[in-house]
């Protein structure tokens, strides 16, 4: 009962905040973050009145399943970017500068940190600076797809970005199990090479391989209905599926079998969009179901984040560092691979400040890094911190990044024009039709007269 109540309340709480932000252009993501933050345990949870906000982490952490089928939907959804007739166009550009500015962030992160460990040993040690520089590569797919669907953004700039963003989850995987084996390995002076490179690849692949074979049976099944409802559910059931074949984890001596939900659902996507001659219809109905819950999801994350961190000034310190040269690592190294790929000059100056947002990847990392005896709780807490900034801000600074590359456009005269002229349309219908059953009725009328 609490938990449906703190549903509602959050999907409420977070469409009145967006009324809110709509008067200074803000966007609806940054509102959904804000409004979870308020009714958080931080603030309006302190209140303890069940179901109007979260009274303690434990009550966010038990809605986790909205979290996790939001992001399926969020990854199916991005998969509809990689139809084949647009990899042919944006493929190579995609490719080069999703890895070298995922790599680019990770170098200047791990430069920057273990500077501070050199100078301050005892407050950061090399293998949480070395992890922390892998965490940097995540890139929030969530809250780039939700900014570029509210304001129906589009052109080049847009159709190399969700790509990227995409990539950024295999990179990010590859480059944090790397990283954080050589982590452990500094701790216990011993290197596994099978958790370092086998277990990443096995889990990229095995990833890959479920989505697609789940995007192949989805398509098969789709032809033996025949009504849109239908089939729509059908697609909803098969995101469903698929997320919760992704929990799926099982070891083999030092083999970890298990899956990336993200590339499960972005690659279910890719192929059915590939393969199935209705799946632009169909997926833009799955989209437009999906929206409140991607808005409950965004609330939940808002309410996840734990402003306490800024009261530790060292911890502050460390995550401003962690920003910055994060946020100089994915700008310049988009920059630079999309120059020396041959896109345009909009592309090249802009591309980077869309890369910032961060949340719901970098958080899951930050799970496996609590294996660092002693410092798995520093991380967290830092992580904790630049996301609550880069969630806050990078929507924003994404929305103006592509308003400059001029792919959106805000009109809200031509809203209410657009508005008035529909309402306009419906007065005259409806005044031409009871004029006419006017006209009928006294036609009629003086038919009776006549016959008499």
């Amino acid at each position: 009962m609490t938990a449906l109540l703190n549903v509602s309340f959050a999907l409420l709480a977070g469409l009145m905040m967006t009324r809110l932000f709509n008067k200074g252009h803000l966007p609806d993501v940054t509102a959904f973050l804000v409004a979870g933050v308020l009714i958080g345990p931080f603030v309006l949870g302190r209140a303890g009145i069940p179901g109007l906000g979260f009274a303690t982490y434990d009550e966010v952490a038990s809605l986790g399943v909205i979290s996790n089928v939001a992001m399926g939907f969020i990854a199916f959804s991005i998969g509809s970017e990689f139809r084949l007739e647009q990899i042919r166009h944006t493929g190579r550009q995609a490719l080069i500068v999703g890895v070298v500015q995922a790599l680019s962030a990770t170098a200047m992160v791990d430069i920057a940190l273990l500077g501070f460990h050199w100078l301050r040993p005892d407050i950061l040690s090399a293998p949480a600076a070395i992890t922390l520089g892998a965490i940097a590569t995540a890139t929030a797919p969530a809250a780039t797809l939700m900014v570029v669907r509210q304001y129906k953004a589009k052109g080049e700039l847009t159709s190399l970005l969700l790509p990227i963003v995409a990539l950024d989850d295999a990179v990010g995987l590859i480059v944090f199990a790397v990283s954080f084996g050589i982590a452990k390995a500094l701790i216990s002076g011993t290197i596994s090479f099978i958790s370092i490179l086998v277990n990443p690849i096995l889990e990229i692949i095995l990833s890959l391989l479920l989505g697609a074979l789940g995007g192949y049976v989805l398509t098969q099944i789709e032809r033996l209905f025949h009504s849109n409802t239908n089939r729509n559910s059908l697609v909803i059931g098969f995101v469903f599926l698929n997320v919760a074949l992704s929990a799926l984890h099982f070891s083999i001596g030092e083999l970890e079998i298990g899956f990336s939900p993200l590339l499960v659902c972005m690659m279910l996507g890719t192929v059915f969009c590939n393969i199935c001659p209705l799946s632009e219809d169909l997926m833009g109905r799955s989209d437009r179901w999906s929206q409140a819950l991607l808005a409950v999801f965004f609330v939940i994350s808002g309410a996840e984040l734990q402003l306490e961190v800024f009261a530790q000034p060292v911890l502050v310190l460390i995550g401003a560092l962690y920003i910055l040269f994060r946020s100089l690592g994915k700008y310049f190294g988009a920059r630079v691979s999309a120059k020396a790929t041959g896109c345009s000059e909009k592309v090249v100056k802009h591309l980077g400040i869309t890369l910032l947002p961060q949340a719901g990847v970098a958080l899951g990392m930050c799970v496996t890094a609590r294996q660092l005896t002693g410092d798995g709780d520093l991380i967290r807490n830092i992580v904790l911190l630049s996301v609550l900034v880069y969630e806050l801000v990078g929507p924003l600074m994404t929305k103006k990044a592509l308003q400059a590359a001029g792919e959106i456009s805000e009109r809200p005269q031509e809203v209410q024009e657009r508005r008035q002229k529909k309402l306009d349309e419906i007065i005259d219908r409806r005044i031409a039709q009871h004029g006419n059953a006017r006209w009928e009725s006294k036609h009629d009328k003086n038919k009776d007269n006549g016959s008499r």
